[in-house]
């Protein structure tokens, strides 16, 4: 079967190297990222280097290569119906139509949706739509103790927590305002106390199957400092909990996650694919945090090595709605991930970072490379494209300490000095 992959970052790169197991791989890149080229050219497949937004490109990219099945798993070309096109191209399809996205690129939405299934999950929040309503809810707020929350998709990266991001009340108001004025609303949240995680889960649109939990780290630098980031490294341990996580914990976001696939797909079928809810595991229980409509970006690293049952076999399974525990199954494995980024991310917009990289070097050391916003220049040199993550570099083990040692083992002499990364992934820090 030939599968056509759209979108171009690490989460796509370990997406291709899946897909490319089972099927002929095609690709439409906005740049030649040099892990899907890999893994197409291993397939038999082809890649164009185009806009994967551009519907008639895709339309006669499918057509001329006789593409069967599509793969989205990017928040924007999600939003934008690239399932939806698919699906008219009669396509079988992995992922959200651009309605059941909805849950991700509108979090009004996704709070609505969880008001009615679990209220009790719940944060304190009020949806805002005009300057009037801004002004009174600050009033209830006497310092920063508030989550400020955009509207639409920013990344990973729009989220601004008083105390950690903004400093001050007027701070938090100001940049409350100006999502306001980007995207007509702004969700304001109280600021909670408990411990981050997400809970992943594939679905065929009635049943679903969770995956390992992931713990990731979002802040740009150790002991999470720093601004929040798209993920600079993501664990998980062999027997798909965390170390602060029960069974009973797992089990009720699980709930919340398949009520919501029911309730977006009970009119019609919106939502297959993968969806991950973010959480809180607090003292007053399991509070929701967001929902995301695709893998995220390092945990689909992570997770996707996990995957016992191949990933093709899932993909088919899927489509036939026949998903199951049984069916679809994961290693007893711990996993281990850290991204590389150039030293202006998320800091700075910098220019175009070039840099080398021993790849051979890396998988030497029983480490994978998998590249994000690069491509390759020449041989073991590479540069950036545009001002996100540069790669991933994952490895798994028998314990937590062996997967982490071979990662950061593989990076010593093999990636560039002038590259920056975090030295302390594996550290479990309370919020």
């Amino acid at each position: 079967m030939k599968c056509l992959l759209l979108g171009n970052g690490g989460r796509e790169a370990v997406l291709a190297e899946q897909i490319s197991k089972d099927f002929e791989l095609y690709s439409i890149m906005a740049y030649a990222n040099p892990s899907i080229v890999e893994y197409v050219e291993k397939s038999n497949g082809k890649y164009i280097v185009g806009d994967p937004f551009n519907k008639e490109l895709v339309g006669k990219f499918v057509k001329e290569e006789g593409i069967e099945a599509c793969v989205v798993s990017q928040d924007n070309l999600l939003q934008e119906g690239l399932i939806d096109y698919a699906k008219s191209l009669g396509l079988k399809t992995f992922g959200p139509t651009s309605k059941g996205a909805k849950v991700e690129w509108s979090k009004s939405y996704a709070l609505d949706i969880v008001s009615k299934l679990a209220p009790e999950m719940v944060i304190k929040n009020q949806s805002i739509s005009n300057l009037q309503e801004l002004n009174e809810v600050m009033k209830n707020y006497s310092d920063d103790s508030f989550v400020v929350k955009p509207e639409g998709l920013t990344g990973g990266k729009g989220v601004k927590v008083g105390g950690i991001h903004f400093k001050g009340k007027d701070e938090g108001f100001e940049y409350a305002k100006s999502c306001l004025e980007a995207d007509g609303r702004v969700i304001v949240q109280d600021k909670v106390e408990g411990r981050e995680f997400t809970v992943m889960a594939l679905t065929d649109g009635k049943n679903i199957v969770v995956t390992p939990t992931t713990f990731d780290y979002p802040y740009r630098f150790d002991e999470d400092k720093g601004p929040g980031t798209g993920g600079m490294g993501c664990l998980s341990f062999e027997n798909g909990l965390l170390p602060f996580l029960e069974q009973k914990d797992i089990d009720t976001c699980s709930k919340l996650i398949s009520d919501t696939i029911k309730y977006v797909n009970k009119d019609s079928m919106e939502f297959s694919g993968v969806i991950y809810g973010g959480f809180f595991k607090c003292k007053q229980g399991i509070k929701f945090i967001e929902f995301n409509a695709r893998f995220g970006d390092p945990e689909a690293i992570n997770v996707l090595n996990s995957l016992e049952t191949p990933f093709g076999d899932v993909m088919k399974n899927i489509w036939e709605q026949k998903l199951s525990k049984d069916n679809c199954k994961f290693k007893n494995n711990y996993t281990f991930t850290v991204y590389v980024v150039s030293p202006d991310y998320a800091i700075r917009k910098g220019s175009p970072c070039e840099f080398s990289l021993n790849t051979k070097g890396i998988k030497d050391k029983g480490a994978k490379v998998y590249f994000a916003s690069t491509k390759n220049i020449d041989k073991n040199l590479y540069t950036s494209v545009g001002t996100s993550r540069l790669f991933a570099i994952h490895a798994s083990g028998k314990t937590l300490e062996e997967a982490r040692n071979i990662v950061y083992s593989a990076m010593e002499g093999n990636v560039d000095k002038n590259l920056d990364y975090r030295n302390d992934i594996g550290e479990i820090y309370e919020h």
